[in-house]
């Protein structure tokens, strides 16, 4: 039911984006006793998303248009004091249901579901094909956008050699092809410690103006 390849990359990327938050939360929980969830209990992945055999059809439509989306569009979030909530409600701003069957979307919920984020191996899997659909998007080409090759963003990266001490920015993003290559080449090379992830973190800046590639690039980093 969705209409062309723009369509079909902002509704898997927002389905893509709350099972990885998901299993971002289920770690965080481990690390911290009291951590405590942006999105309302109800709305978290893993209480409406997570059991095969929950809701679908127009009832999933009704939940999602009239309440998922209205909520997580409407929370109000300093990017300062409460980022996660930030992204998230950054992430849904533009964000939209374009699937018309609850049962056909379901289908697509329970397959996303048996994706680990957690894991590792299945993590670099499911980056490599997310790549592929990014790289394959007609939807580029307009006003000078372009998809770089991966081998091509790494040599760019490799040679600002950034430090911890470095701020790097993309002022165009896109979907976030070199931030996320330069983000995962600074770990690589100097993060050693939970303060110096805290401090990459902190280093990498990013604009992009149109709505799509802004929701591609927050789900892919």
């Amino acid at each position: 039911g969705v209409d062309g390849d723009a369509q079909r990359l902002s509704q898997i990327s927002w389905l893509l984006f709350l099972k990885i938050f998901d299993d971002q939360e289920a770690e965080l929980e481990i690390m911290h006793d009291h951590y405590t969830s942006p999105i309302p209990e109800d709305l978290r992945w893993r209480n409406w998303a997570a059991d095969a055999e929950g809701i679908t059809g127009d009832e999933l439509l009704s939940f999602l248009n009239n309440r998922l989306f209205a909520e997580l569009k409407g929370m109000q979030a300093n990017p300062v004091l409460d980022a996660r909530a930030f992204v998230v409600q950054s992430v849904f701003e533009d964000a939209f249901n374009y699937m018309k069957s609850g049962q056909l979307l379901r289908q697509v919920i329970n397959k996303v579901n048996e994706i680990e984020f957690n894991d590792e191996h299945e993590r670099c899997v499911c980056s490599d094909r997310y790549g592929e659909i990014l790289k394959g998007w007609q939807g580029g080409g307009e006003a000078g956008e372009c998809c770089t090759p991966g081998a091509v963003t790494q040599v760019r990266v490799d040679g600002t050699d950034a430090q911890l001490g470095d701020k790097i920015l993309d002022p165009a993003c896109g979907t976030g092809g070199f931030l996320t290559c330069a983000i995962e080449t600074v770990r690589r090379q100097h993060v050693k410690t939970v303060e110096q992830e805290q401090q990459l973190q902190q280093i990498i800046y990013g604009v992009e103006k149109k709505p799509l590639p802004h929701l591609l690039c927050t789900t892919n980093m």
